[in-house]
C-alpha cells in the first residue's frame, strides 16, 4: 500500500520530466520534420516516378524516431548522473523529480510500442528500431568500460552519433523494404546530408568562449575560432550534399546556410557566447523544410 501513491504519481513524474528534458515543441517537430523530409528526399532522387505522399508506414516511422530519441534522451540523463550532480544540480534525476526506475519502466514501455507500431511496416523495420535502441544501452556499458570516453567530447560523439544515423539507415530501408522507393548509390549522400545537417547543431551547441576544463565542450577540444569553423564547415557540406542530391532545387535548402553564417559572426565578431547555437537550430528546422519543399517540387516536375 505504501508504493500506491508513488506508482500513481508516475505518469505526471514523466510528463513533467518529458516536458523540461524533451521539450515536444523541439524535439517532436525534429522527429516529424527528419522523416518525412528524408522519406521525400529519398524519394525524389530515387528515380521511382511517383510524388511522395505521406502514409501510414510514415506516421509509424515518425513515432518511431520521436519516441527513439526520447528513450536516448532517458538513458542520457542516467548515464550523466554524475557529471549533473556537479553541473547541472537542477536536473529532475538528480532532484529526484524522477527516478531511475521510473525513467527504466517508461523505456521498457518505449520498446514495446515501438516494437508494436513497426510490426505494421516490416519485420526490417522491428529489427532496425530495436538495433538503434539496443545501441543506446550499448553506449553506456561501452563508458563504463572505457570511462575517457565519457570526458572527451569528440570521443563521446564519435561513439554516440551512430545512434542518429542508425535512425536514418531505419528510416531509409523501411522505405527500401516498403517498395516506396528503388535502391541506388545515392542512398550515401542522402544520409551524409542529414548526418552533416545535425551534427553542425551538435557541435554548435557545445561551443562557447568558457576557459572552465570540466565543461564538456568541443571547443575545449579544437579552440572556440576552431569549433566553430568546423560547425559552419558541416552545415556547408549539407548545403553542397542537397545540390548534388536535387540539382537546381537544391538552391532552397542551401540558401539557409546564411543562419549559421550569420551564428559564426555574431560569436566570433560579437562574442556573444551562445551566439551559435539559435542559428544552428534555424538551420536545422529551414534547411529540412526547404529540403522538403524542394524535394516535392522536383518530383513533380515543378
Amino acid at each position: 500500500m505504501s508504493h500506491a501513491p508513488t506508482a500513481a504519481r508516475t505518469p505526471a513524474r514523466l510528463g513533467r520530466f518529458v516536458l523540461k528534458m524533451f521539450r515536444p515543441q523541439i524535439y517532436v517537430t525534429y522527429g516529424v520534420l527528419w522523416t518525412v523530409t528524408l522519406e521525400a528526399t529519398a524519394a525524389a532522387v530515387s528515380g521511382s516516378g511517383a510524388s511522395w505522399t505521406p502514409s501510414g508506414s510514415t506516421v509509424v516511422r515518425a513515432a518511431s524516431v520521436v519516441l527513439a530519441l526520447l528513450f536516448t534522451r532517458m538513458v542520457d540523463e542516467q548515464k550523466d548522473l554524475d557529471y549533473d550532480r556537479q553541473h547541472h544540480p537542477d536536473r529532475p534525476l538528480v532532484t529526484g523529480a524522477i527516478t531511475v526506475a521510473e525513467l527504466r519502466g517508461a523505456m521498457a514501455l518505449i520498446t514495446v510500442v515501438v516494437v508494436a507500431l513497426n510490426t505494421l511496416v516490416s519485420a526490417l523495420s522491428v529489427l532496425l528500431i530495436l538495433v538503434c535502441l539496443g545501441y543506446t544501452l550499448f553506449l553506456v556499458a561501452l563508458e563504463r568500460w572505457f570511462p575517457p570516453l565519457g570526458e572527451n567530447p569528440v570521443a563521446s560523439l564519435l561513439v554516440s552519433y551512430p545512434v542518429q544515423l542508425l535512425l536514418s539507415v531505419y528510416l531509409y530501408l523501411s522505405l527500401l523494404t516498403g517498395g516506396e522507393i528503388h535502391a541506388d548509390g545515392r542512398a550515401v549522400p542522402l544520409l551524409a546530408m542529414f548526418a552533416c545537417a545535425f551534427l553542425q547543431f551538435e557541435i554548435a551547441r557545445k561551443t562557447g568562449w568558457s576557459p572552465d576544463p570540466q565543461e564538456r565542450l568541443y571547443s575545449q577540444v579544437f579552440g572556440p575560432r576552431g569549433s566553430a569553423a568546423v560547425s559552419l564547415a558541416l552545415a556547408a557540406g549539407a548545403t553542397v550534399l542537397a545540390l548534388t542530391l536535387l540539382g537546381t532545387t537544391g538552391l532552397l535548402p542551401a540558401a539557409a546556410l546564411v543562419l549559421p553564417v550569420l551564428g559564426a559572426w555574431r560569436f566570433l565578431v560579437r562574442k556573444k557566447p551562445s551566439g551559435l547555437t539559435l542559428p544552428a537550430m534555424g538551420f536545422v528546422l529551414a534547411f529540412n523544410l526547404l529540403c522538403l519543399y524542394g524535394s516535392t517540387a522536383l518530383a513533380t516536375g515543378r
